[in-house]
Formats: structure tokens, C-alpha cells, sequence
């Protein structure tokens, strides 16, 4: 899923030194104009609202204080998404202590269960995705949306690719099932 920063009408170099300078206006306007598309991003990590807008907030701070960082002509979208999923690892690192799952437990489940998915609002499938344990959260989302590879993901979470492909497995088996909790209570 690609979102769109949207950066004010001068040039986005006169902008990264007003932000760079720390000049409220720039800070209000980038935080303004990108809240809602990266706290959708934040929302997938998180395993609740409050979470989510902890690594929003963060990400802000960081974005704000490494902004000089920041190289002209480069994907301004690209350096605050990689900021804001960083965010989200590290607070996944800090907060959970990773349960390493025996991958011969580990089984393939494939859902056919799209009548169900479509009848649920974002929000209802995205609170779905928040009750998965956060070590299946956080590789769920890097791999199906951010589309990251397994060995990318093994890095960047610092476990076993062998334990990435369990974790996806795992989340996909348990989001199907509580999807068709989900789709059972709508009927």
C-alpha cells in the first residue's frame, strides 16, 4: 500500500530546512497532512489504539528530530514509512517478549471465506488483525501488506526465517479463525 505525503505547495527543499530549523509551522503541517495515512500504517502493527498512536507519536518525534537526515530527491513517503515501521518493530521489541514457536507444529490453512471478509467494515477487520499475538501481527503485516521478504522480516525482528514462515502461517490460520467468529456474529 503506497500513501501519499502530502507536502505543502513550495518546494519540498524550502519545506525539509523549515522543518529541519524546527519551525512549527512545517512541523504542524506534516503532522497535520499525514496523521491519518500513517496511523492507518501504525493501526496494523499496534495491538490497540493506544499502542498504535504511542508508535505514531513516536514516529513523529523521530521523523522531527532526524529530519536533517533526510536526502533531497529521495522518496519523501518511502524515509517516513520506513521511520514509522521501524517505530512499530522496536516498540514490538521492547514490549513483547517473542514466544519462538515449534515450526512442526506449524500447518498451511487456506481461507475460503471471502463472502465474510467482505462483509465487514475496515474497522472490524482491522480489529480482527489487533487481537493476533504481536509477533504474528508484526510478521503478518510485513510480509501480506508491506510485502517484505521472509529473510527481510527474519532481520529486521531478529528471529529464525524458519520462525517468520511459522509466525505467517499461524497468523493467517488464527485471523481465519477469528474472521469467521467475526462473520458468524454478523449473520
Amino acid at each position: 500500500m503506497d500513501i501519499a505525503i502530502q507536502l505543502p505547495k513550495q518546494s519540498e527543499s524550502d519545506f525539509i530546512l523549515a522543518l529541519i530549523n524546527h519551525e512549527r509551522w512545517a512541523q504542524k503541517q506534516l503532522y497535520e497532512s499525514n496523521y491519518s495515512c500513517l496511523l492507518a500504517i501504525a493501526m496494523r502493527y499496534a495491538g490497540n489504539n493506544e499502542d498504535a498512536f504511542d508508535i505514531l507519536h513516536e514516529s513523529f518525534i523521530k521523523i522531527f528530530n532526524n529530519i536533517h537526515k533526510y536526502k533531497i530527491d529521495t522518496s519523501f513517503t518511502a524515509w517516513i514509512k520506513r521511520i514509522l515501521i521501524n517505530t512499530a518493530i522496536d516498540f514490538y521489541r521492547k514490549e513483547i517478549k517473542r514466544k519462538v514457536e515449534d515450526l512442526d507444529q506449524a500447518y498451511y490453512l487456506s481461507t475460503d471465506i471471502p463472502d465474510a471478509v467482505s462483509k465487514m467494515s475496515s474497522e472490524e477487520i482491522m480489529q480482527a488483525m489487533q487481537q493476533l499475538p504481536p509477533s504474528y501481527r508484526s510478521v503478518f503485516n510485513l510480509f501480506v501488506i508491506e510485502g517484505y521478504s521472509h529473510r527481510d522480516i527474519s532481520k529486521m525482528l531478529g528471529i529464525n526465517e524458519s520462525t517468520c514462515r511459522s509466525n505467517l502461517v499461524k497468523a493467517r490460520a488464527r485471523l481465519k479463525t477469528i474472521l469467521l467468529a467475526l462473520d458468524s456474529g454478523l449473520r
